[in-house]
């Protein structure tokens, strides 16, 4: 995505200074949006104590979900902990914190209430990274891509599963020949309110992308009370798999099925290489995962449940994002 045009005079204005007089780049301040989740401390501490370098956490807006109890019951310790340990200044209302901060992050544990959070940070020119996942629905991520394009304030999401050393050979592995077949695997928790995978499915759905690319055309899924398996078809025949598990020990991996040979990766958590890359991007605003790409892992993820409900029937990409644009 290339920069907006807003975005190229607020670039110019963190690098003028480094150009004319030898200065350090401008310290980046960000907000906070939610607080609800261990990402919100454990992102603030990579970023202020400059393991990432180039900008702070100085603002936060505290909001969670009452009926989601990992929102509820652990919101007041990480709000407590961006107060007294890194001295994050809290703010009643999103308007409240946003002159007060160049760039944001959505940071609501709930996918929910994150078109209603980031809306109007796109609206006054703040540029938003929104943590996983980016929404609960395909119809709601689409909308906030719109608003996007129509603030040309640039916005983009990502599971940090996406910078993790496992993921990333496991995309760059030549070795195997033509990966003809990827399987990612691992923990998928459900919630009531969320397309089922995008709740925790969401780290192997996007681990899955990062090897194969965009493509995929139709999806269908085996599902038990324990298990999910969702099968996606890609326009030039490949065939990429999310096993999501929720019975007996699960760990993160991708299995890779080359026309030379088989390979296997293990994957984890990489908070500092996600951080690294909202970090660029708050200083460039080019986003580094396309609308393109995060609107076709939501249509899949959103297919699988369509396919659910028919019973594993297949389910096109297409019918679903027509479905989203159209309110269905």
């Amino acid at each position: 995505m290339k920069q907006t045009v807003p975005f190229l005079y607020y670039a110019l204005f963190l690098t003028l200074p480094a150009i004319l007089f030898g200065q350090e780049k401008k310290v980046i301040k960000i907000g906070m949006i939610g607080l609800d989740t261990s990402h919100a401390p454990a992102f603030t501490k990579i970023i202020n104590s400059n393991q990432v370098p180039g900008g702070k956490v100085v603002a936060a807006v505290p909001q969670k979900s009452d009926d989601i109890e990992s929102s509820y019951t652990r919101i007041d310790k990480y709000t407590t902990a961006l107060k007294d340990e890194y001295g994050v200044k809290m703010y009643d209302t999103i308007e409240a914190m946003l002159p007060h901060v160049d760039a944001v992050m959505v940071e609501s544990v709930d996918g929910r209430p994150h078109l209603a959070q980031a809306k109007p940070c796109l609206e006054a020119g703040k540029p938003v990274f929104i943590d996983k996942p980016m929404c609960a629905s395909l119809k709601d991520v689409i909308e906030i891509f719109e608003i996007s394009k129509k603030t040309g304030t640039p916005v983009w999401s990502s599971s940090n599963l996406r910078y993790h050393d496992g993921v990333k050979a496991a995309a760059a592995n030549e070795e195997i020949g033509e990966k003809r077949m990827v399987l990612s695997f691992g923990p998928a928790s459900l919630e009531k309110n969320h397309i089922d995978l995008a709740w925790y499915g969401i780290h192997s759905t996007e681990a899955l992308f990062t090897v194969m690319g965009t493509g995929c055309v139709s999806v269908s899924r085996t599902h038990t009370e324990g298990q999910d398996l969702v099968t996606g078809l890609w326009e030039d025949g490949r065939i990429g798999s999310v096993l999501g598990i929720r019975e007996g020990k699960a760990h993160f991996g991708i299995k890779l099925f080359g026309t030379k040979a088989m390979a296997e990766e293990k994957v984890g958590g990489a908070y500092p290489g996600q951080m690294e890359a909202v970090m660029k991007f708050f200083q460039t605003g080019e986003v580094p995962v396309t609308p393109e790409e995060t609107i076709e892992i939501f249509a899949f993820m959103e297919a699988a449940d369509v396919s659910k409900e028919r019973g594993g029937a297949p389910v096109k990409l297409s019918e679903v994002i027509e479905a989203a644009k159209s309110g269905k």
